[in-house]
């Protein structure tokens, strides 16, 4: 068995949704098996993404994204790894230059499907398909500096959690937003 189907075999879902969302990723898993982790299967694949927080759980760091023209999370495309809390770590320190990340909890926050409707990236249109992603929560310090990733995002800023629905242009994503600060406690 591949270590990552077992990450998500042992992830406890919290909600009806998030199970249905893992029972499918699993399902996807015995079809597809390692190619899931790789960009090659184009009609989905898996990602992981982090939502970072300040000590005091009142602000979030977040990128604005040049495609989706939002503030968004930070996270990626595994490409072969899976580890996703590496690849979660490398992908937040990649689009905001943060350095140091404490884990919230004890492993992965969540688990979704996530739509991605077609777009150009880097001259080359992309189909529509799925993330099939893995979240978790990081703790990092408001006083490091930070750096924008000008390939993916054109902006880094700490904002405010309460008011994430000013930032953030993408209905579908707030209740994922909302949902993984409940899980730190916010």
């Amino acid at each position: 068995m591949h270590n990552w189907i077992r990450q998500i075999e042992e992830f406890v879902p919290r909600d009806e949704r998030e199970e249905a969302e893992r029972q499918i990723i699993l399902e996807l898993a015995k079809k597809e098996g390692d190619r899931l982790l790789f960009r090659e299967s184009a009609f989905a694949h898996l990602t992981a993404s982090s939502i970072i927080l300040n000590r005091e759980r009142t602000r979030t760091l977040m990128v604005w994204h040049n495609i989706y023209r939002s503030w968004s999370w930070t996270g990626g495309h595994c490409d072969g790894d899976p580890d996703f809390e590496a690849v979660s770590r490398r992908e937040a320190t990649e689009e905001t230059g943060i350095r140091t990340l404490r884990r919230i909890g004890s492993g992965i926050a969540s688990v979704e499907i996530l739509p991605v409707w077609a777009h150009v990236k880097r001259e080359k249109t992309v189909g529509s398909h799925l993330h099939l992603n893995v979240s978790y929560l990081f703790e990092a310090d408001e006083t490091e500096t930070l750096r924008t990733a000008p390939e993916e995002n054109s902006g880094v800023r700490w904002l405010e959690t309460g008011r994430i629905e000013e930032y953030c242009t993408e209905p579908d994503m707030i209740p994922v937003y909302k949902r993984l600060f409940l899980r730190a406690n916010v």
